[in-house]
């Protein structure tokens, strides 16, 4: 019988990326240095259990504060009550980082030109789309671009 995590997956299901974990670890490294694979595979299976631990950690301490979600300052409390406290300050610079490029992407993403758009600019934006698709699936010409509405018409 295989060991259970909390979420009831066996923990030969929980894994990492094989190919990020291994560019990862090559860019650690010099680069007359190389790793044999057993070693990436260890490397990676503790990187696992070092989430799980951190994981864990932080549910105890999110559930002592009587929280159902876990936020960055029980993962970071975790991090103190395993001893990991030197990495405290680290890890919340990373924090902050990934708070500013998650906000940078929602306002200048790849769906955005910049400027908000009306509900109706967004349902005309969609029509359009949805008719170039048809047009591709039945193998006809896409639909020329709609004009824009006449923002005079609109008051």
């Amino acid at each position: 019988m295989e060991p259970m995590d909390i979420v009831g997956k066996s923990k030969e299901d929980a894994s990492l990326p094989k190919a990020t974990m291994t560019k990862i670890i090559k860019e650690m490294l010099p680069p007359d240095v190389r790793v044999a694979r057993d070693a990436q595979d260890l490397l990676i299976e503790c990187c696992v259990e070092f989430i799980n631990l951190v994981s864990s950690e932080s549910n105890e301490v999110c559930s002592k504060e009587e929280k159902r979600t876990i936020a960055p300052e029980h993962v970071l409390k975790a991090l103190e009550v395993l001893g990991f406290g030197e990495y405290i300050e680290e890890v919340y610079a990373a924090y902050e980082q990934h708070k500013v490029e998650t906000t940078d992407s929602l306002k200048g993403g790849k769906w955005s030109n910049g400027a908000e758009m009306t509900e109706e600019e967004a349902v005309a934006e969609q029509q359009r789309m949805f008719a170039e698709a048809r047009a591709r699936m039945n193998g006809g010409a896409i639909a020329p671009k709609q004009p824009e509405t006449d923002r005079s018409l609109e008051s």
